[in-house]
This record gives structure tokens, sequence and C-alpha cells, in this order.
């Protein structure tokens, strides 16, 4: 918390990559907001960019032999399954759990984003709306109702992250409905 924005990204970059630490940036997050609200853009951003480039190491790892991880970890049929979910719903496969609180799974989705291939620039792009807006949100919380905004994310955490993951999947749905309409 001393470091200010720099801290936020260290802990971002080493959360999103081989590193966990739940809830910790987006604790800081508030605290920090609470503190200096007039630093929430900054707060945010910092947050934001050490995810991305947190994931985008992950990314980059799987994409130099990530395949093979993951087979040996997880179940062959489990691997296959993600990777057609990824060439079928592509980015919304990586914004919905980057929406997501702790303790939801999201690093097996970067790594199976690397195994895919998907586009770097798409890729970076879906992580930072979604991490932008997580982010945002929780520091507007923070700047609007200070310590009670501490409480409620708390409390509160699954509820919101699942609320922007379904609002996310209802979006990503309409989306790819509208794509299959207008290339029929």
């Amino acid at each position: 918390m001393t470091l200010g924005g720099p801290g936020l990204f260290i802990i971002g970059y080493l959360d999103s990559s081989f590193l966990s630490f739940p809830e910790v940036n987006d604790l800081l997050l508030v605290g920090m907001v609470m503190k200096h609200p007039h630093l929430l853009v900054y707060y945010a951003f910092m947050a934001t960019v050490g995810s991305v480039l947190g994931c985008l190491t992950i990314y980059y790892v799987a994409r130099k032999g990530g395949e093979t991880f993951l087979r040996k970890r997880f179940k062959e049929h489990h691997v296959d399954r993600g990777l057609k979910l990824f060439q079928k719903y592509g980015l919304l496969m990586l914004v919905v759990p980057a929406l997501l609180p702790p303790p939801a799974p999201f690093k097996i989705f970067v790594l199976l984003a690397g195994v895919a291939s998907i586009p770097v620039w798409q890729f970076v792009s879906a992580i930072a709306i979604a991490r932008g807006i997580r982010y945002g949100g929780e520091g507007l919380l923070a700047a609007w109702y200070g310590e009670q905004a501490f409480a409620f994310l708390h409390d509160h955490a699954k509820a919101i992250g699942f609320g922007l993951a379904g609002t996310a999947l209802v979006l990503g749905g309409c989306w790819i409905a509208w794509q299959r309409r207008k290339g029929v």
C-alpha cells in the first residue's frame, strides 16, 4: 500500500502470472481509493496494466509449450473441450472469467488462450477491458461509499462478479447471434 500505483502494478502482475494473491489487489485498490479518491483512474489503470502484463506472461508461456502442460495437468477431454470453446466463442471465454472475483478460476483460461493461439492484440484487449471494468468499478464504489464499499465488496464480491459475468455472457451471446445472422 505504501508503494501506491506501482504496488498495485506489482501485485497485479504477480497475481496474474505465476503466483496467486486472491483478492489482494482488489482490497488494496479499494483501500487506496478510499484514502485518495482523486487517484481512482490512476490506481485502476495500474492494477489493470499489471494484470494484463501478468496474463501476457502466462499467455506466451502457453504458446511455447502450454498444451503439453495442460494435457499433463488436466484430463484430455477437458483440454479439448476448452480449446473448442475458445474456437467457438473466442474472447468471451476470457472476458467472463476476468470479471469474476477470486476464487473463480482464471489462469486456466489464459493458458487455453495461449494454446488456442488467440491473436495477441485480441487477448490484450479482452483482458484490459474486463480488468478495467472490474478495477474501475471497485474504485468507483470505494470513492462513492468509502468504508461501506470495503465491507460491501468483501460480503458481495461473488454476486457482483457473477452479475458482471452474466451481463458479459448476455452481451456476448447477442453479439454472436448478431454475427451469425449477419453472415447468413
